[in-house]
């Protein structure tokens, strides 16, 4: 499907953007926002076939609302900012 391949397309372009947006997230300490970006995130890259990205953002997701510890909070969104930039560089698994 074309029209389905220019999304995918445009997903990926925007890569950069939502790294950027995660990092800043993160370091402003808005995890609301963050627990957001993950929803999100962890519904349009299933949606567009990128599903190594889905697991990730569901544990950073849950870890949010279940108020875990910092340091697994930090492991997960550089887990996440890894996975994306694979994404984007067009690098497998």
């Amino acid at each position: 499907d074309p029209d389905l391949g220019e999304l995918v397309d445009m997903f990926v372009e925007e890569m950069p953007g939502r790294i950027e947006t995660l990092v800043q997230l993160y370091s402003s300490a808005d995890r609301d926002g963050l627990k957001r970006f993950a929803h999100q995130l962890k519904g349009s890259a299933g949606s567009y076939g990128f599903g190594q990205l889905t697991p990730t953002a569901a544990r950073l997701e849950h870890s949010l609302k279940t108020s875990e510890p910092e340091a697994a909070i930090k492991e997960m969104v550089d887990e996440l900012v890894e996975l994306c930039g694979r994404v984007r560089r067009g690098v497998a698994e």
